[in-house]
């Protein structure tokens, strides 16, 4: 089903024409889930800042299409593909050595009650959302460290500081995220090294559009009902959240500006936990 509850701001495009002044000439910066939605825009993003991108996901036309949108945008860095299921962690550690900036972007999505959750797919969904990030962030730290300088931002959610009922995998991976985000923040700081969350509420992606039948069957409505009753009953802004605006978070956090700020969890929500 198409989505549309309302246009974006006019400040955004489906470019992903930057706002926030960033510089990362010289800079490597790696990307997760980087064939899509959010991590596309990350990508793209901090391609335009002048970095050059390992651009990491199991979709490997998806991410030959990435790079040549890149290309197509002529942006000051590159972007790199990088063929890789973050489930064998060995490999996924390994591709984060080097990186300055690291964006813990991949994720999956099943909506079921507890009772009926698949066991394999609750592991899964771990293993991807919560130790891989923990494995790049043990790649990506040694070389940070000897720099003095790195920026870890975890993509975490609103689901990580709130709960909702039928995504108990999804919760409670990006709440163990919230806690190694803020762990790595702590032991960054004598380095130079700082780790934030980003927590988007619903971001106009292909993870959304494909969780509305979901949705629908466990909360016994129609499909029609499930944006405006379900993933929007909550928030102050009816409309989805732009994969380029939650880029632009991206990019503030790997500002000389945001120096200061580590440790924390900036929320994209339109109001949802204001509540």
């Amino acid at each position: 089903m198409t989505m549309n509850p309302g246009p974006a701001p006019h400040s955004v495009t489906s470019t992903g024409t930057p706002s926030v002044s960033l510089d990362l000439g010289g800079r490597t910066a790696l990307v997760t889930g980087a064939a899509g939605g959010i991590g596309r825009a990350c990508a793209l993003r901090l391609a335009a800042a002048g970095a050059k991108v390992r651009a990491v996901d199991r979709d490997a036309a998806g991410l030959d299409e990435l790079v040549g949108q890149a290309r197509g945008l002529g942006l000051a860095g590159v972007v790199e593909p990088f063929v890789l299921d973050l489930t064998d962690l060995d490999a996924a550690e390994d591709a984060a050595a080097g990186a300055d900036v690291l964006v813990n972007n991949a994720g999956l999505q099943l909506v079921r009650p507890i009772e009926e959750f698949p066991p394999d797919v609750f592991h899964t969904v771990l293993t991807v959302m919560l130790e891989a990030p923990f494995r790049l962030v043990r790649g990506a730290l040694p070389q940070m460290y000897a720099k003095g300088w790195g920026r870890i931002v975890n993509l975490s959610s609103v689901h990580g500081l709130r709960a909702s009922p039928f995504k108990s995998a999804y919760v409670a991976a990006k709440h163990g995220l919230e806690g190694l985000s803020k762990t790595a923040a702590l032991e960054g700081a004598a380095h130079g090294v700082t780790s934030n969350c980003v927590n988007p509420g619903y971001v106009r992606t292909p993870l959304v559009e494909k969780q509305i039948a979901d949705q629908a069957a466990a909360h016994g409505i129609p499909e029609e009902r499930v944006l405006t009753e379900v993933l929007l009953k909550d928030s102050a802004l009816k409309r989805l959240i732009e994969p380029e605006e939650v880029a632009e978070a991206v990019a503030y956090l790997c500002t000389p500006q945001a120096s200061f700020v580590t440790g924390a969890s900036l929320v994209l929500d339109g109001g949802w936990t204001a509540h």
